[in-house]
């Protein structure tokens, strides 16, 4: 019982430890990363204690990321009936784990480069030179191109897993 122990923790702590390293990948930091790994594979909810401990980071730094996850709504909140502290548990269904980061990158990355193209897009409409229509049209080009992965990405994000596995068993297939 004891190597079967010893055989999951070494495979957790490759996991927390890989997952974090993906995190930068997908535009949240280490820690946050390995936090909601920790919590996504824990069976029961978990202390920020048991955080600090677990991935040897500070108080601060494990209530800052824990924050954050409660915020994107990757992680909720547990009140356990005679604690005084909270826990913390993770979202395990992993496509709601992809519709809530999809749309988490989305308001953070996706939304405000859109506004970036936009303006740049309308404040070089007008332009007659050579330089300036050029400009203009590889802005307009990426503006509607970052538009249209939006919208698909909203659209697979809104369906149900398993007609989303279809339509991408076709598309690929």
């Amino acid at each position: 019982m004891s190597g079967e122990r010893e055989r999951l923790k070494a495979a957790r702590e490759e996991f927390v430890a890989q997952w974090g390293a993906m995190g930068s990948q997908w535009g949240i930091n280490r820690t946050m990363a390995q936090i909601h790994a920790l919590l996504m594979t824990a069976p029961e909810p978990v202390s920020t204690d048991e955080v600090m401990e677990e991935l040897e980071i500070s108080r601060g730094n494990a209530h800052t990321n824990l924050k954050e996850l409660v915020a994107w709504g990757l992680v909720r909140i547990v009140v356990k009936k005679g604690e005084r502290r909270e826990f913390f548990d993770a979202e395990k269904d992993v496509w709601q784990i992809f519709t809530i980061v999809t749309r988490e990158r989305k308001k953070r990355e996706i939304e405000p480069t859109l506004g970036v193209l936009n303006h740049c897009a309308e404040s070089t409409r007008d332009l007659t030179t050579a330089d300036g229509k050029a400009f203009h049209a590889q802005i307009r080009q990426l503006e509607e191109f970052v538009g249209f992965a939006s919208k698909v990405a909203d659209r697979v994000g809104s369906m149900k897993h398993g007609f989303a596995i279809q339509l991408a068993a076709k598309l690929l297939g």
